[in-house]
């Protein structure tokens, strides 16, 4: 939080609580910074946003997304069944990006966008990768996962595995998606999407390109 004051001078910063303390209709910019993906509410979290923004005021958010850690989430899934014959959450369920595009629309914002970068990460084993995570604060918080102590057999179990099917010579490869979503608030002075088929130019035309048609059997797929 110190960070971001020292980025932008003047601005307010807040805790990312289940009521944002943001004075309503006050801010030109509102940036929700890589904890929209613990939210209980993140439709809430959204709307306050919005509700904080001025009339064309910008909103953008960075969040893990749904492809987050899914090499973890399968060697642990695996190992576990092996192991005990059954499952319990060990990395918590992210939302995909279609999912977090439509909840941008529910929220109200005007022209959302979504967007996805994944980076590729390398480890030299899984306690190096489960450090990481500790460092990031973003270990298991699920009200559902097990209370007893977790076997050194199944960590181990889910390495092997890891290194099976997910490694890159001897470094473990781990994915974290990270999920862009954009906002403006709605204003007067906004440009509105034309009505579907009312365009009066061809795409063709401004490319400089030639359009070919589909075949007859085709043209309903």
């Amino acid at each position: 939080m110190d960070a971001l004051g020292r980025v932008f001078p003047g601005s307010v910063v807040t805790d990312d609580s289940d009521e944002l303390a943001l004075a309503r209709a006050h801010h030109d910019l509102v940036l929700h910074l890589m904890s929209l993906h613990w939210s209980d509410d993140p439709v809430g979290q959204l709307v306050q946003s919005r509700l904080a923004l001025q009339p064309d005021g910008f909103f953008l958010a960075a969040a893990f997304g749904g492809g987050t850690l899914n090499e973890l989430r399968s060697v642990l899934a695996q190992a576990e069944s092996e192991l005990t014959g059954g499952l319990s959450p060990r990395v918590a369920p992210m939302a995909d990006l279609r999912d977090l595009g439509a909840l941008l629309q529910r929220a109200g914002f005007a022209l959302p966008v979504a967007d996805t970068r994944r980076l590729r990460v390398l480890y030299p084993d899984l306690r190096s990768l489960f450090l990481d995570l500790r460092a990031l604060g973003e270990t298991n918080a699920l009200m559902g996962r097990r209370s007893t102590f977790t076997p050194r057999a199944l960590f181990r179990r889910a390495e092997e595995l890891y290194r099976s099917h997910f490694a890159d010579g001897d470094r473990l490869v781990a994915t974290f998606e990270i999920a862009f979503l954009s906002g403006w608030a709605p204003g007067p002075d906004q440009p509105q999407p034309l009505r579907p088929g009312s365009a009066t130019h061809r795409l063709a035309d401004m490319l400089g390109a030639t359009e070919f048609g589909l075949p007859d059997d085709d043209k309903s797929r």
